[in-house]
């Protein structure tokens, strides 16, 4: 399948130190689920309507050109296949968190989405994986960002902090703990943009951040601060488009074509935007990072 692309042209993957305005792109591997059974038939967030009407076609169309966008980019992309009945499998970022082949899997916090978590443990262990079963509720890299060596962990609408601490143990790791209070911004990856996948040798000397200061507590506020002094603090009108909800490979940046504001910020910092429209898959409450699932071995 094939659809017209709305990003600008691709331009040639590179890795090391060179690349053009000073940004260097990494190359990445993503998994993503084709949205062939996307409906809006339930509740659970804001953005989620069921009396109004939802494009299936229109919504895969719009995947597609996010699928082609990571292709043309020169990234690789895996899929696991959608199972009907489960409309939100497209959202593959909340299904496991993933670091060094393991992959520590998802507990969903609705009961809608609970049978998600099984499916793609199982596509894991089938593709190499080494699985971590959850036993606290966590929706994978929906509240769970890896910014260097620290990850970001969100809380206050569907990860427990109990999860953050199983995090801790199965990886290693320090993770910041923080807590979302605006409810259109429920999951961690809706709030912060990680714009720097790598960082040290063959990236960035330190990894940094966009995000979006009002969907968090006074006491998260702090810390972003004092830990990414350099972020980018996106306003609330680029925000409510899911301008943050974007994934990057160190140059490229995949955002909403809505998000201006936050448009001008990236070029500013040298990075390169390239819009792609997921305005049906917003109706689930879903942008382009929640389709987009890091896999990192």
């Amino acid at each position: 399948m094939s659809t017209q692309n709305t990003a600008p042209a691709a331009t040639a993957p590179t890795t090391g130190s060179s690349a053009t305005g000073g940004r260097v792109q990494q190359h990445r591997r993503y998994l993503m689920c084709r949205p062939e059974h996307f409906t809006v038939s339930y509740r659970i967030n804001p953005w989620m309507e069921p009396a109004n009407p939802t494009d299936t076609a229109l919504a895969v169309r719009q995947w597609q050109a996010l699928y082609d966008t990571y292709l043309e980019l020169g990234h690789e992309v895996h899929l696991i296949d959608p199972i009907d009945g489960l409309p939100d499998m497209v959202y593959t970022a909340n299904g496991g968190f993933v670091i060094g082949g393991v992959a520590y899997g998802a507990k969903f916090r609705f009961q809608e989405r609970v049978p998600e978590g099984p499916a793609f443990m199982d596509w894991f262990r089938v593709n190499g994986f080494e699985v971590v079963e959850p036993v606290q509720v966590n929706e994978g890299e929906g509240d769970f960002l890896l910014v260097g060596q620290t990850i970001l962990a969100g809380t206050g609408f569907r990860s427990t902090g109990d999860s953050h601490r199983e995090l801790e143990d199965v990886f290693g790791k320090e993770v910041v703990s923080l807590n979302l209070v605006d409810p259109r911004f429920y999951h961690l990856d809706t709030a912060i943009s990680v714009l720097d996948p790598v960082e040290g040798p063959g990236g960035v000397d330190r990894a940094n951040i966009a995000y979006l200061p009002g969907a968090f507590d006074e006491r998260s506020q702090a810390i972003l601060a004092e830990r990414y002094p350099d972020a980018i603090r996106v306003a609330d009108a680029d925000g409510a488009v899911f301008g943050l909800n974007s994934a990057s490979d160190g140059r490229n940046v995949i955002i909403s074509p809505r998000a201006k504001g936050f448009e001008a910020q990236l070029r500013e910092r040298g990075y390169n935007p390239v819009l792609v429209d997921l305005s049906e898959l917003l109706l689930g409450g879903g942008g382009i990072k929640c389709c987009t699932l890091e896999l990192r071995r």
